[in-house]
């Protein structure tokens, strides 16, 4: 099975964006897309390590050194020890980028609803818009107070630059209270014929999926970017790759029944064999196929793929909502097949 792709990077800057948020730039190189995510390896003295993702806010194509900007929680052990320990020079090490979340391309108008930190990707798709295409980008942004707006200098001075593309709507619930379907559904109104992206809180979320809905947006325009906390390590992977090579040999002795899966990724055809017993993305990633992942736990959704025919069942599908399954998306991590032939894409 292919190791995972980790990276140690070097800190150059710490920018403290908020009492509460700071931004941790990065001395590196780094492939990524708009809208992803790193998973930072975090020191516990409890446990070794614990594994946190958060969203890169730098954009790959204007030049920044890449960063990720990361909030307290009031619980939160690995955003409060990211906020308080974490200084210039430190090394931390880190998965490679991932997430599905962002434009694959910049040619359509687009409406961003930020919640709090959820700000974050949206902030790397603004710059990486502007930078890229020529259409409208309108942000929606909510917060607590004025003290808790992450990027307010930046994104006024990005809605100076950008004059007549790059609208930004504040709504503060200090001033006006939490945002109701109808103040939302106003919001949304003007743009309601762009592609629509979402992040924040999940009550934020779902408040802004009504609004869509009863403006008529299909869903094929309408993305979220979800906060999920990983249910496992992934740094700990190759630590437990001699005991899982040896299960999995223990189990080859064994006559197994296999499928056939295709597979359409980055515009190439894959034909492997797929074991029952083996998940999808292990299957994948043995045959050299490079499938998108992160925690292989259920809890991120960045193996999240599309069962064209055929028939899979998953182990746990917790990141995946009803419409999205209903819509025939799949976690790799979690799958195994339940026909002879099965076909499947990534979107």
């Amino acid at each position: 099975m292919a190791a995972l792709t980790t990276h140690l990077l070097t800190v150059a800057e710490v920018i403290a964006e908020t009492p509460d948020a700071r931004s941790i730039v990065f001395d590196a190189q780094l492939d990524y897309r708009p809208g992803q995510f790193l998973t930072l390896r975090v020191p516990s003295d409890e446990c070794g390590s614990v594994a946190r993702c958060y969203s890169l806010s730098s954009s790959p194509h204007t030049g920044d050194r890449p960063q990720v900007t990361v909030k307290r929680t009031a619980d939160g052990y690995a955003s409060n020890w990211v906020c308080d320990n974490v200084a210039p020079g430190d090394t931390i090490e880190v998965l490679a980028p991932s997430g599905v979340f962002g434009p694959k391309h910049y040619d359509h108008d687009l409406l961003l609803f930020a919640g709090g930190s959820g700000i974050t990707p949206i902030m790397s798709i603004i710059k990486s818009a502007l930078d890229q295409g020529h259409r409208e980008v309108a942000l929606v942004y909510a917060n607590r107070d004025p003290r808790s707006v992450i990027f307010a200098d930046r994104l006024a001075e990005l809605a100076a630059a950008h004059p007549g593309r790059l609208t930004v709507a504040h709504w503060l619930e200090s001033e006006r209270g939490i945002p109701a379907l109808a103040d939302l559904v106003d919001l949304a109104r003007p743009h309601a014929d762009h592609d629509v992206y979402t992040c924040g809180p999940q009550p934020f979320m779902t408040a802004v999926t009504e609004a869509l809905t009863e403006l008529g947006v299909p869903r094929e325009r309408r993305h979220m970017e979800r906060f999920v906390s990983l249910a496992a390590n992934p740094f700990e992977r190759l630590e437990q790759a001699a005991a899982k090579a040896a299960a999995k040999a223990a189990a080859e002795a064994k006559p197994l029944e296999t499928a056939v899966v295709t597979v359409q990724l980055d515009g190439a055809t894959h034909t492997v064999d797929w074991p029952v017993g083996d998940v999808l993305l292990d299957v994948l990633l043995d045959a050299g196929i490079e499938a998108p992942y992160s925690c292989q736990a259920a809890s991120c959704g960045s193996c999240v793929y599309k069962l064209v025919s055929g028939d899979v069942r998953m182990d746990a599908d917790d990141p995946l909502s009803e419409e999205e399954k209903a819509d025939g998306h799949r976690l790799a991590c979690q799958s195994h097949p339940l026909t002879e032939k099965v076909e499947i894409a990534y979107e």
